[in-house]
């Protein structure tokens, strides 16, 4: 029989599979397995620390906030910051003596390269995510770190800035690990710095530590005690738990002289009472020789300093220390391989939501991209950018209409106006003439649009009536009373008084009426940056980017004067329309004095001036203080009993006269209608009151007479004292200055500021904007959008852009990668 393929040669047997290997081969596969697993995670690990370098890179150089894991280290100014990061590096560059740590955060990015046998350290440059030449000689890393430092400091004149300096250190004997070296704490500024100095570092390293993906290094030296502390209550500020926040004792060989006791010894080592039974701190001492050294030296004094702390608690202390519990917690080393795994450790938990993030960021920058192409290709496309224009004016234009129509958003609160906020803010202050202050309903309120509008009409209103008639010298009633009377007629007074009443209501209402334009005109012009801030809006939510016209610049400045001169002529035109209503309210031809439910309110003032317009002897009247009412002793004044007295032949050629000079005026008084005893003329100045130049007056004088006629009482002669004269004119004159500021208000001014203001906004307002901005040839118009150098922004906003894009997609191509692995 043949021997089975799978036989022994030597003894024909078929080998038993299940036979186990010898414990040797088992020791040897699970070496080997345990070393291939560890060289795996060592690559991962090394290759998520490489690519959140490089992303932390990216972020620095293009202002990006990323939630990456990264460790600050904190601490008070010679608290052994800086010699801690010398330890982590490996070698000594000088950090203390450009007291970096003062002015400006550096980011120190540890490379563990094993090839790197001497460290490689570079620069990120300023501005970019590209790095300089590696550099070797520490006195040079010193000197361009104090130089970066100074430099920067000077250009944005302050004495601290939160913008950090990058270093990537590549080198065989430093971990994977990032830290961000901040100034450390004070308690006054130095000599030549200000006086805030203290206050600015704390707030910016409260910044840089507030971020939730950041851990805090928190260094203190050994000598302070916990409950005397300056800076814990600092950093129970930005994490009150200590949850993220790591703690180091530095210099801790300064406190082993004074433990004798175990319990000394583990009491201080738990800091009980004061960080919770959770938080273990760390206690570490280094090296004190700062002489010239080796790298390789330097890393033995830091093992060795280790080693000697152990011993001394261990063989100086009576009792030792509880080392189960403490042990790995004491010495650089510990704290080294506590950090770097720590680390790592977040690397891993943040890897799925960074990755989520840079895929949303490589989004924004496409559509940042696109937006900059349209714009590029709009610049060569006319039609289609008058187009966008077009719309982008006529989107304006709805929003500015709904605003004067009534709208909630934006909120008023944040972007209405008060009353007092609108005079300060326009710039027109309290109303012209008004001492009082004028507070209208609702004027504590935050208001805009259409709601505004109306309450500066309301304040108007109350602004006008809050005015009285102003009063007037008793030389200006004198020069008016005298001429009417001059002119003959039995209405001199009544007139004398209308007119100083027009006089006044010209002289005192035409300010109102500008100012309450301007205001009105500064309402409207407001609303353009709701208007804006709606358009922008509406498109976000929508996102309707095609009309998208934020960056024209040049565009928007166009359309905001256009919209400024618009509203600028409409207040124009309005204070036109208003002042030829208020030139038609005091115009001497108006019928607003003399309307029969005025004057038949007047009563008793009415009575006297009647009486005073039927006594023949006006112009004698004296308005001084210490005139007399009628100077009985003036020559050339005929007696009283004379002063009626007309012959009657030249009254009757009186009376030819005007009926001759009248007869083709349809308005001739009739002669069955009653006239005064002077038959409707008066000689005393020897003026006759003839047809031709006068019959207007005639025409109204008899008018009032007619009204007056019935209020005859008796004869009182009111002329006797000139102070009864004067204040009875003035009288008269405040109820007609009060019957035209009503008709102007009430009549006339509200609905023209509404059909002058809201009208054209409403209706003309599209049609005007586009007839400026839009009929023009193609040059003139593209003057708004291609500015000088403007196309060259563009690119070079295109081309950092695309830059950008590229490093976050070889990062999110990297995360992919080790999401993969995860």
């Amino acid at each position: 029989m043949a021997a089975n393929a799978f036989s022994s040669p030597a003894t024909g047997r078929t080998p038993n599979p299940k036979v186990a290997p010898s414990p040797s081969t088992r020791r040897a596969a699970d070496s080997a397995a345990a070393a291939a697993a560890a060289a795996a995670a060592a690559s991962d690990s090394k290759a998520r620390f490489e690519a959140y370098n490089r992303l932390q890179a990216a972020a620095v150089a293009f202002g990006e906030k990323l939630p990456i894991p990264e460790i600050v280290a904190i601490g008070g100014q010679s608290d052994g910051k800086s010699s801690l990061l010398e330890a982590l590096l490996g070698f000594r560059f000088n950090v203390r003596e450009v007291e970096m740590g003062t002015r400006r955060p550096l980011v120190l990015q540890m490379v563990h390269d094993p090839t790197a046998l001497d460290p490689r350290c570079r620069f990120q440059e300023e501005d970019s995510e590209e790095y300089g030449s590696p550099m070797v000689l520490a006195t040079a890393i010193a000197d361009l770190i104090k130089q970066r430092t100074e430099a920067h400091l000077r250009k944005i004149q302050a004495a601290v800035s939160p913008k950090p300096i990058v270093m990537r250190a590549e080198y065989a004997y430093c971990p994977n690990l990032t830290i961000i070296d901040t100034p450390g704490f004070v308690l006054k500024a130095k000599k030549g710095e200000p006086e805030s100095t203290p206050e600015e570092i704390l707030s910016m390293v409260k910044s840089l530590a507030s971020p939730p993906h950041r851990l805090l290094l928190f260094l203190q030296q050994s000598s302070v005690e916990w409950c005397s502390s300056l800076w814990l209550d600092a950093i129970r500020d930005i994490d009150p738990t200590f949850r993220r926040t790591m703690i180091v004792i530095s210099k801790f060989d300064n406190r082993l002289k004074e433990f004798t006791e175990s319990w000394e010894v583990d009491s201080y080592l738990s800091a009980s009472g004061y960080l919770g039974d959770n938080i273990h701190p760390f206690f570490v001492a280094l090296p004190k020789d700062r002489g010239t050294i080796s790298n390789e030296e330097f890393r033995r004094q830091i093992c060795q300093v280790d080693i000697d702390v152990l011993r001394h608690l261990r063989d100086n202390v009576k009792g030792g220390f509880n080392e189960e519990k403490y042990e790995p917690y004491i010495g650089f080393s510990c704290l080294k391989k506590y950090l770097e795994s720590e680390l790592q450790k977040r690397y891993k938990e943040a890897a799925p939501a960074t990755l989520a993030l840079l895929e949303q960021r490589c989004s924004e920058v496409s559509m940042d991209l696109s937006r900059l192409d349209s714009k590029l290709q709009a610049t060569s496309d006319v039609s289609q950018l008058r187009r966008s224009a077009m719309l982008h004016a006529a989107n304006i234009c709805t929003h500015l209409r709904s605003l004067l129509d009534g709208a909630a958003d934006p909120a008023p609160e944040l972007r209405g106006k008060t009353t007092e906020e609108e005079q300060m803010h326009s710039g027109i202050g309290s109303w012209p003439g008004i001492n009082v202050p004028v507070k209208p309903p609702n004027s504590s309120l935050k208001l805009y649009g259409g709601a505004a509008f109306e309450r500066v009409m309301h304040e108007f209103r109350c602004a006008t009536y809050s005015m009285e008639c102003p009063q007037v010298s008793r030389e200006k009633v004198a020069n008016i009373l005298l001429a009417h009377a001059g002119r003959g007629g039995s209405s001199g007074l009544t007139e004398a008084a209308a007119e100083i009443a027009r006089a006044a209501a010209r002289s005192w209402l035409a300010p109102l009426i500008d100012t309450a334009c301007d205001r009105l005109a500064f309402v409207l012009q407001s609303l353009f940056d709701l208007a804006m801030e709606r358009c922008r809006y509406q498109d976000s939510k929508y996102h309707q980017n095609v009309e998208d016209m934020d960056g024209y610049v040049g565009f928007l400045a166009a359309l905001r004067c256009s919209y400024y001169k618009f509203v600028k002529e409409l207040s124009k035109q309005c204070k036109q329309i208003v002042r030829h209503h208020l030139d038609s309210v005091t115009s001497p031809y108006s019928h607003i004095c003399y309307e029969n439910d005025f004057l038949s309110g007047v009563g008793s003032v009415a009575n006297s001036m009647h009486r005073f317009n039927h006594f023949p002897g006006v112009t004698s009247f004296d308005l001084s203080d210490s005139g007399s009412a009628l100077e009985e002793a003036q020559e050339n004044v005929p007696p009283k009993d004379r002063q009626h007295m007309t012959p009657p032949a030249k009254g009757n050629e009186s009376k030819e006269v005007l009926r001759e000079s009248q007869l083709t005026v349809p308005e001739t008084p009739s002669p069955d209608l009653p006239v005064d005893m002077n038959g409707g003329k008066k000689k005393d100045n020897g003026n006759l009151n003839d047809g031709g130049a006068r019959k207007r007056h005639a025409r109204m004088a008899a008018y009032a007479n007619r009204n007056h006629h019935n209020n005859v009482i008796g004869g009182d002669d009111l002329g006797s004292k000139s102070g009864s004269s004067y204040s009875s004119i003035c009288s008269i004159s405040a109820q007609y200055f009060a019957k035209m500021r009503e008709v102007l208000i009430e009549r006339n001014v509200p609905s023209a500021l509404n059909s002058g203001f809201l009208t054209p906004c409403r209706e003309r307002l599209f049609l005007a904007l586009g007839f400026e901005l839009f009929a023009v040839n193609d040059d003139r118009f593209m003057d708004m959008f291609v500015a000088p150098g403007a196309v060259d922004a563009i690119q070079n906003e295109r081309q950092s852009l695309l830059k950008r894009q590229k490093i976050l997609l070889s990062c999110l191509n990297e995360f992919k990668n080790i999401s993969r692995t995860l």
